[in-house]
């Protein structure tokens, strides 16, 4: 059975004078997506489809070139969209980011509401999957709209508790046959046993 790999970009190179969208991988980040190169799962990915933001791009690039697959890049499954607040300082963007999750159905400081994201990142997963090719498939996105993709696929209500740790540079595997997510955030460089 096909298998869905949802993997968020791994750290970037914060800097509050650029628009966080156009953020790029930081060196740490860089190294991270590279170590995931050797991860067993990896090999089985037949197809990568990617955010269009820069960092998601970075990331899928890594991943592409190892491979030797293409990027389709979907301007839909962006991060939520936070740009009424644009940066915020990490105590600051936590604070919000916990009133996201705890209130979907509204707009917390402007941002996009988790409902919405949701409803968006599910329609475009959905829409890849739709295509008529039976093969692994990888996509590169955001933590935020990971956290409510993965929530949705395992029937539960949208809250932080599924977030994945800080950082990024995670990933959870959803087998696309049965339509059940085989296990939630693991990191994207280091083997974890099931």
């Amino acid at each position: 059975m096909p298998i869905l790999y949802y993997v968020t970009h791994p750290q970037v190179q914060i800097d509050a004078a650029i628009p966080v969208p156009e953020w790029g991988l930081s060196d740490i980040g860089r190294a991270r997506a590279v170590a995931m190169l050797d991860q067993p799962w990896v090999g089985s990915i037949r197809r990568i489809v990617s955010s269009a933001e820069r960092k998601a791009i970075e990331t899928a690039q890594i991943l592409a070139s190892h491979l030797r697959l293409a990027v389709e890049v979907r301007q839909r499954m962006h991060e939520n969209d936070r740009s009424a607040t644009g940066f915020l300082p990490p105590p600051e963007f936590e604070a919000v980011a916990d009133q996201f999750f705890a209130n979907p159905h509204e707009s917390v400081r402007g941002w996009e509401r988790a409902i919405d994201a949701q409803h968006r990142i599910v329609s475009e997963v959905t829409a890849v999957l739709d295509g008529d090719e039976a093969c692994d498939v990888a996509i590169i996105g955001h933590g935020g709209v990971g956290t409510l993709l993965l929530l949705c696929l395992s029937g539960r209500e949208i809250s932080r508790e599924a977030d994945q740790p800080a950082g990024g540079g995670n990933y959870f595997a959803y087998d696309i046959g049965a339509r059940r997510v085989m296990h939630g955030w693991r990191p994207i460089d280091r083997s974890e046993q099931p």
